[in-house]
C-alpha cells in the first residue's frame, strides 16, 4: 500500500493529510511550519511514506530542501492548478485543503515546479532589491513634485535621478516653510538613490563575472539586467525540452480558447514570472528603437512593426528572444551579427538551423 501527504501551508502552521492510493484519509493533524516538526511527524507513522506535496508558495524552498534533506520524495505542485482542483470543494477549509492536496498527489494530476538553486535565488533578491530602491527613490521624487506644485514651483518634466536633488535643494532653501518640510525627503531619497547605484554595480559586476550571463549580453539590446534576470528565473535550461516552451512559461505566447466551433486566439498570457517578461520585452524595445547594427531579428522584426504595429512587433521580438537565449545557454554559443541584406531569411528558421548562433 502507497502512502502520499499532503501539506497546507501557511507561514506558521499547517495542515497534514495521509492517504493511500486508494484516497483513504489515513491521519490528520495540524503542525507548524518547520522541517523538524513534519519530519517528526512523517518518521513516527507506522507505513513508509511513498511522496510528500504541496503548493508553491513563499515557504516552498525551505520545506523543499529540508524535507528532501530528511530522506522524503518531495513535489511542489503548480498553485494555479492546485487552486482549481481545490474550488470543487464545498468548504474551504486548512484541512480540506490538506486532504484535497494528497488526493491530488495521489492522482498524479499536477504540474511539478522546478525549485530553483540558492545561487538563482541569490541574483534574484539582488535584482529585486535594486529594483525596491528605484522605486522608492522616484516615489519620494514624485512626492516632492506634488507638494512644491501646491506653492507654484514646477520642475521640468524629465529630470535625471543624479541632477535631481541639486535641482531641487536649491529652490527650496530659499523658503524657510519648504526647507523645513521638505528637505528631510531630499536627504532620504539621495540616501536610497545612493544605495541603489551600488546594488547597480553589484547587478553589474555579477553579470560581467558569469560566462553564461556575457554571451546572451553579445544580443543586441539585451544587457546585464536582462541577462542576469533571464538567467535566474530559468536556473536550470535543462529542464525545458525545447526552446520554444521558454517563451509560453514566460507567459509571451497568446492564449486559445477553443469550443466546438468557437477558437478565439487571445491575448498573451502573462504567465509566470512578470519581472522576465518586463525585462524582454525592454530589450525587444531597445533592439528596434535604440541598436544601430543591423541583423536578421532586427530586420524581421520592423518589416513586422510596418504590418502589425509596434507593440505586437516588441512582443513578437522579445518572444524570439526568450528562445534564442536559451537556445544560445544549451549550445554555448555566442549571437553573430549578420549584415542584413540578400535574401531574407525568417528568424523562425534561423532559431531552428541555430543559424543566428555561432559555436564559440
Amino acid at each position: 500500500m502507497e502512502y502520499y501527504v499532503g501539506l497546507d501551508v501557511s507561514l506558521r502552521s499547517c495542515a497534514m493529510c495521509i492517504v493511500d492510493n486508494r484516497g483513504k484519509v489515513y491521519h490528520e493533524r495540524e503542525l507548524p511550519c518547520e522541517v523538524e516538526d513534519i519530519a517528526d511527524c512523517l518518521a513516527a507513522f507506522e507505513h513508509p511514506i511513498e511522496r510528500v506535496g504541496f503548493e508553491a508558495g513563499a515557504m516552498s524552498q525551505h520545506l523543499f530542501f529540508g524535507l528532501q534533506s530528511k530522506g522524503f520524495e518531495v513535489v511542489c505542485m503548480e498553485a494555479r492548478q492546485v487552486s482549481a482542483a481545490l474550488s470543487a470543494m464545498r468548504n474551504k477549509t486548512d484541512k480540506t485543503d490538506a486532504k484535497g492536496i494528497a488526493q491530488i498527489l495521489r492522482t498524479g494530476w499536477f504540474n511539478p515546479v522546478h525549485m530553483k538553486s540558492r545561487e538563482a535565488h541569490g541574483q534574484r533578491a539582488l535584482l529585486s532589491t535594486r529594483k525596491a530602491l528605484i522605486k522608492k527613490t522616484m516615489d519620494l521624487a514624485n512626492e516632492v513634485r506634488g507638494l512644491l506644485k501646491i506653492f507654484g514651483v514646477r520642475l521640468p518634466r524629465t529630470v535625471k535621478h543624479g541632477s535631481f536633488d541639486g535641482l531641487v535643494r536649491p529652490l527650496i532653501e530659499m523658503d524657510d516653510v519648504l526647507a523645513h518640510a521638505i528637505i528631510p525627503l531630499l536627504d532620504a531619497r539621495k540616501v536610497l538613490f545612493q544605495h541603489y547605484l551600488e546594488l547597480d554595480r553589484r547587478v553589474k559586476r555579477a553579470a560581467s563575472q558569469d560566462e553564461v550571463c556575457m554571451r546572451m549580453m553579445t544580443v543586441p539590446g539585451v544587457g546585464a539586467i536582462a541577462a542576469l534576470t533571464f538567467k535566474a528565473a530559468v536556473d536550470d535550461p535543462s529542464r525545458f525540452k525545447r526552446s520554444r516552451t521558454v517563451a509560453a512559461h514566460f507567459g509571451l505566447t497568446p492564449r486559445r480558447f477553443q469550443s466546438g466551433e468557437h477558437d478565439n486566439p487571445g491575448r498573451i498570457s502573462k504567465a509566470g514570472d512578470r519581472d522576465v517578461r518586463a525585462t524582454l520585452y525592454a530589450a525587444a524595445n531597445a533592439l528596434l528603437m535604440r541598436t544601430m547594427a543591423g541583423s536578421q531579428i532586427k530586420s524581421w522584426g520592423m518589416r513586422l512593426m510596418r504590418t502589425k504595429g509596434r507593440r505586437h512587433a516588441v512582443v513578437a521580438v522579445a518572444r524570439k528572444l526568450a528562445v534564442l537565449l536559451h537556445r544560445m545557454w544549451i549550445d554555448g554559443s555566442e549571437f553573430r551579427q549578420e549584415q542584413v541584406g540578400g535574401t531574407a531569411w525568417r528568424v523562425s528558421d534561423l532559431l531552428c538551423n541555430c543559424d543566428l548562433v555561432h559555436a564559440s
